[in-house]
């Protein structure tokens, strides 16, 4: 290229890079993979070198993006550059020459500063775009790990990373029903739980804070040493970065340590940091307009293995979603063998022309995440399904913003049903342990469910279980056996798997012990009879009596029906009916000797009582431990005349 042409493409390069970086640190989503992006980055740089010339928004330029919330902006005293980065130990050797340093994570959450005075937390402010930040002091006061006070009573400045553990992210995220309104990674969990206006959605998250560099400590001599500044601020109840202190000799054998820990490392991570110990040395150094020369970025050089495409294999999701996944010969990647990465959507599939037989290079992102590095051979896109792998379906090409994907167009897809078949494996219906609605979800998408009783199958799928992401032999193994203990159930709670409207496990009690457990007479009664039934009204008879009007809803169920096993009638109608059968029970107040009242309420209709939300004349027992409280619920009970109970009387009524 001549320097026009040259020049041109770095213009082409700075626009891509700025959309690819908008994208991923203000809208939390992804338009290129980060080995992509650090590719076009450093074609840039080197752009940059050769001409001589670097535009004001080029990213190599700019250490940052501008804050978009209503939080409070405040510029920092010294400015937050980032990091010159390098993915070769052998330069990380030189770099750090005949000096001492320490070597540590470069985790991956949410740069903070803090700012203790008087011994006090006294401001809190987000790195922002290393010129001006966001205070979030209010949220910082929830951090699980930063103290309030300290023994220090000087001005103190550090600077350290927000993060949210692996652990917590996944605790969290099962707590959310919905899949699609799940996190997708702890970063950017740990930013917007970071920067929320209301501290207490903060205190939620479990964010923890590790210090990674002191800024400013009046009359505290550390002697000129970056890990005394470290061992000083444990000593002050932080916690700091987890670090080993090397020398260009034992270099290597450090990274390689830390290397190992990644797989198994809590706090996220992408990379090492390498500074000076020499506090003097390091400053001496300087900086140039983005980076600091006393500390280095080490990234892992991805380990990178050519391979064939084998095809693209289509998987739906419950939003419609038809994502495109490679699958391809296999490889050794990081000690485990690898069939397949994700390519997230049409956009990225086009832009890597991928087809079938195409030479690519695949790695692990961060050393977890299989991705296609490259395509070698670029023969191109040819064939995007136009019916849905699941259902049948059309699809549709969609563009939103600049991104291109592949949608499902039928509404009764049945990886749109995943709220079904998550209801179905729930506990209180058939109680399929390790049938999360995540994995559900990748089976549905992949084909391997279309029904409830395909759950019971899955053998016929196990070599490409075992190979997929997140599970192994001994997983699928588990599985197995916990769906062939769930064939073995109940009557009732398999009424409540079907997902009629509105018919919970109460209700489905109610209606086994009405018609004594004979399902063909319950599923072709009639709606005078179903609403005689006490809990049953018209709404719940009419969707009754609808739901078993559809042919396939009862072709369905006798497939389900041919898959379980159910106790004797009268065995059912024994364990269902003891003790509690014609009782109503109003649950109020805290619970003791229950996990919660959830439970409680669990044991009551097992037992054949009906709980209910408010107090009525059909109430037989409201039960409150704290009997003599002017609750409105007792004061209705008191009204009504209705036995007010406590649990421990409750448990004795039981025997």
């Amino acid at each position: 290229m001549n320097q026009e042409q040259k020049i041109e493409r770095m213009k082409e390069l700075i626009e891509l890079l700025n959309r690819a970086g908008r994208a991923y640190y203000q809208e939390s989503r992804e338009i290129m993979s980060n080995f992509e992006y650090d590719r076009l980055y450093d074609e840039l740089a080197g752009l940059e070198e050769e001409t001589g010339t670097v535009f004001g928004n080029s990213p190599t330029q700019n250490v940052g993006y501008e804050a978009v919330s209503a939080l409070v902006k405040e510029r920092h005293e010294k400015p937050m550059l980032s990091l010159n980065k390098t993915k070769s130990v052998e330069e990380l050797k030189e770099w750090l020459g005949s000096e001492q340093g320490l070597l540590s994570w470069k985790m991956d959450g949410l740069t903070i500063v803090l700012t203790y005075e008087g011994g006090e937390l006294k401001k809190a402010v987000t790195r922002g775009n290393g010129e001006i930040g966001e205070v979030i002091t209010a949220n910082a006061r929830t951090f699980v790990n930063v103290p309030m006070t300290i023994p220090y009573e000087g001005q103190l400045v550090i600077r350290g990373e927000a993060v949210i553990r692996y652990s917590d992210f996944l605790k969290i995220n099962e707590e959310i029903e919905d899949a699609d309104a799940r996190y997708k990674n702890p970063r950017n969990l740990c930013s917007g739980s970071v920067r929320q206006l209301n501290s207490q959605i903060t205190a939620q998250r479990n964010v923890r804070f590790f210090a990674f560099s002191l800024v400013m400590a009046d009359d505290i001599d550390f002697e000129n040493s970056r890990e005394k500044q470290f061992l000083w601020l444990q000593s002050q109840g932080f916690d700091t970065v987890e670090y080993r202190r090397v020398t260009a000799d034992t270099l290597e054998e450090a990274v390689a340590g830390f290397a190992g820990q990644v797989e198994k490392n809590d706090v996220p991570s992408d990379g090492l940091v390498l500074l000076f110990d020499d506090i003097a040395y390091g400053q001496s150094l300087g900086r140039t307009a983005k980076f600091p020369k006393d500390s280095i970025a080490f990234k892992w050089a991805d380990e990178i293995q050519e391979t064939t495409l084998s095809y693209i294999e289509w998987s739906a999701s419950r939003t419609g979603l038809i994502n495109p996944v490679a699958v391809f010969e296999p490889v050794e990647l990081e000690g485990t063998t690898v069939t397949r990465a994700s390519v997230h959507n049409l956009s990225i599939m086009e832009a890597l022309e991928l087809g079938e037989g195409d030479r690519i290079t695949v790695y692990k992102a961060n050393m977890i995440i299989p991705q296609i590095a490259d395509n070698l051979t670029r023969s191109g896109v040819k064939e995007i399904p136009q019916i849905c792998p699941v259902c049948g379906g059309k699809t549709e090409i969609r563009q939103m913003n600049d991104v291109k994907s592949l949608y499902c167009t039928n509404p009764d897809c049945q990886a749109k049903k995943l709220k079904s078949f998550a209801l179905f494996a729930s506990r209180d219906a058939l109680n399929i342990a390790g049938l999360s609605e995540a994995t559900l979800e990748k089976f549905i998408g992949r084909g391997f469910i279309h029904e409830y009783a395909d759950i019971f199958h899955l053998d016929a799928h196990e070599s490409e279980i075992v190979e997929m992401e997140g599970f192994g032999k001994k997983s699928f193994d588990k599985l197995r056996e916990a769906a062939k203990q769930s064939s073995h159930t109940t009557l009732p709670r398999m009424i409540y798997g079907l997902g009629v409207a509105g018919i919970g496990l109460a209700n489905a009690k109610m209606l086994c012990r009405h018609f004594k457990y004979d399902f063909q007479a319950m599923r072709t009664a009639q709606k005078e009879e179903l609403t005689a039934i006490d809990g049953i009204g018209e709404v719940l008879a009419d969707a009754w009596i609808r739901f078993f009007q559809s042919e396939e809803n009862n072709r369905v169920t006798d497939r389900l029906l041919a898959e379980l096993t159910f106790p004797p009638a009268s065995e059912e109608a024994e364990e269902e009916g003891s003790g509690l059968s014609g009782l109503t029970f109003v649950i109020t107040g805290s619970v003791e000797h229950f996990k919660n009242r959830k439970e409680l309420q669990e044991l009551i209709e097992e037992k054949g009582g009906k709980v209910t939300g408010s107090v009525t004349a059909k109430t037989s027992y409201l039960i409150n431990n704290d009997s003599a409280s002017s609750s409105s619920k007792n004061k209705k009970a008191r009204e009504l005349n209705i036995p007010i109970i406590t649990e421990e009387e409750f448990i004795e009524m039981m025997g």
